[in-house]
């Protein structure tokens, strides 16, 4: 009798431990679904991070050059305004300049008048002081005349009015009378000389 109870028991034991295998292998083949169902939903979740993170850093490239480009446009535009800057102070006094050769014009034709009596020959010599001091005070401007007369036709620097033949002595194209000076601001012409050319 103990024999049979001992084959139930046993038998009872093996349909229990049957059980508890099949629910193992339902539970293993469940949490490996799900194993793998997280690892799916895991390496989706990092390729929207790594997407995420490219159209960050490609948004991050476009501003970094977009900064660059307006770092260097900033700073060409001073470069610009420096130069400009500059071109006006070494010009800066054109404008008096050419309102002062009209005086220094009539100043010259004054002093090639021939005076006889003593007081046209004061009034001519306070002519040459006025017309001195003021050639001088263009020269301290840097303001100069442009010598013309026996030098080659330069168009850059003399205006031509009148063309005459070549006389002995004379070379062509040279300047052989001269209506007018010309002056120049340091490296810019003011006004050309206004010239008879031997052609």
């Amino acid at each position: 009798m103990v024999k049979k109870e001992e084959k139930r028991t046993n038998k009872k034991a093996a349909e229990d431990l049957n059980v508890d295998e099949k629910e193992q292998k339902h539970v293993s083949k469940k949490a490996v679904e799900d194993l793998n169902a997280e690892s799916n939903e895991q390496t989706d979740n990092q390729s929207d991070l790594e997407q995420q993170l490219a159209d960050l850093q490609a948004k991050c490239d476009e501003v970094e050059d977009k900064y660059l480009r307006a770092e260097a446009e900033m700073q060409n535009m001073t470069k610009r305004f420096k130069n400009e800057q500059a071109q006006l102070l070494k010009y800066e006094g054109q404008k008096l300049a050419t309102e002062i050769l009209p005086v220094m014009d009539n100043l010259n034709r004054a002093l090639q008048i021939e005076v006889e009596d003593e007081a046209s020959a004061q009034l001519k010599h306070g002519i040459e002081m006025v017309a001195k001091d003021m050639e001088k005070a263009l020269k301290d401007n840097e303001i100069t005349k442009i010598e013309a007369l026996n030098q080659p036709f330069d168009p850059t620097k003399h205006q031509a009015v009148k063309s005459v033949p070549v006389e002995k002595g004379q070379k062509a194209e040279t300047v052989v009378e001269v209506y007018q000076d010309g002056y120049m601001l340091k490296d810019r012409v003011l006004r050309p000389a206004m010239v008879v050319v031997a052609q």
